[in-house]
């Protein structure tokens, strides 16, 4: 096939979204070197940022999502979706993609829209086990839709669904140091059990007031943590580190060297994104899972089951972690015995070579 092919990759919001887009994307390059890829965005959304980062071209929409609360700003919402899908058929027409891909997120919504009513082969590509809003709408007409999770037929038509995993970011799978090495560049001591607390980019509510809360009896416990807060809980953070001044919790607003951060745990404290759980699955991580609740259709507490009914992962509710994450960290990491069987377990579920099936579909669509 020739490789000069046209991709557009549309979606995004989190980096539960964002990530697998551009793991997409890398894999198409290495296979198509000449392949010009375009995304399109929401605008005011992290993938704004993070695209452009990574060596891509981003169109944004002023698409945004509906108000659940207040019905009536909903006009406004309705009117900016009108805007973005004008806008969508532009693109599709100066750019003019040989196939568009769909990862959830606002922007994915309009796009996918008007490439299928132009003709234009579709691919969904959907991270959790319950399946977006906007990518069920989007379903009937798609060619393919790529999934983590058996039983993705309640949402979508089976004869499309196949089963890839969900992209990674490959430099988290590439780490070569021992737990011992990573611990020693984080300044902490190499031979001491490690919890890795992580609230995704943007940061945790309810995880980071859970530390602070037990934050004496999280110091004096004979273990060192990991703490990142998320930007916005930087400072309250810090604030609370300053007056506790624990010696074994090193905290940041955020960690860039993650592959190192999940090497030197023996333990992770995460929410239960799509993207963080099969991160957590390729490495084969112990770990402590507090879904959030404010998701669509409460999708993380499902990704999380689907774990927890398997014994390859702990689940609080984000209502019982101020009272129990503490406590249950601190019994988890003492027992290696338990460690041992849900590192294992998470490890089994591990869908490797998510890109490779992704991009061969997308390869298979464009050719027919």
């Amino acid at each position: 096939m020739d490789d000069k092919i046209k991709v557009l990759i549309s979606g995004g919001g989190t980096g539960g979204h964002i990530f697998p887009a551009l793991s997409i994307a890398n894999g198409i390059k290495e296979r198509c070197k000449n392949a010009d890829i375009l995304f399109v965005g929401a605008e005011n959304r992290m993938e704004m940022e993070k695209v452009p980062a990574a060596g891509y071209k981003i169109i944004g929409l002023p698409v945004c999502g509906f108000d659940r609360k207040n019905p009536l700003r909903n006009v406004k919402v309705l009117f900016r979706l009108y805007k973005s899908m004008k806008l969508a058929k532009k693109i599709l027409r100066e750019f003019n993609p040989d196939i568009a891909i769909g990862v959830g997120g606002y922007a994915s919504g309009p796009m996918l829209k008007a490439a299928q009513k132009k003709g234009i082969p579709t691919l969904i590509q959907e991270q959790n086990s319950y399946a977006g809003v906007t990518n069920k709408l989007l379903a009937e007409k798609a060619d393919a839709i790529c999934v983590a999770y058996e039983g993705m037929e309640r949402f979508f038509p089976a004869e499309k669904i196949i089963m890839t995993g969900n992209p990674v970011r490959q430099n988290i799978l590439n780490c070569r140091l021992s737990p011992q090495e990573a611990r020693q560049k984080f300044g902490l001591d190499p031979a001491k059990k490690t919890v890795l607390i992580v609230g995704g980019s943007l940061g945790a509510r309810t995880i980071n007031r859970s530390v602070e809360k037990d934050m004496d009896k999280l110091s004096g416990s004979g273990i060192q943590i990991i703490w990142q807060t998320g930007k916005f809980y930087d400072e309250e953070a810090k604030a609370a580190m300053k007056e506790k001044k624990p010696a074994n919790i090193l905290q940041t607003a955020f960690v860039t060297n993650m592959d190192e951060a999940y090497r030197a745990a023996d333990l992770i404290v995460s929410r239960a994104g799509a993207s963080s759980i099969s991160e957590l699955q390729l490495l084969g991580k112990a770990a402590i899972l507090v879904p959030s609740p404010n998701v669509a259709e409460d999708h993380q507490t499902k990704n999380a089951m689907s774990l927890v009914s398997r014994n390859a992962a702990v689940m609080i509710s984000d209502a019982d972690a101020p009272e129990k994450l503490a406590d249950t960290i601190l019994k988890l990491i003492s027992d290696d015995k338990q460690l041992n069987e849900l590192s294992a377990n998470i490890a089994a579920m591990a869908l490797r070579g998510s890109v490779e099936k992704i991009v061969d579909k997308i390869l298979s669509l464009i050719k027919k």
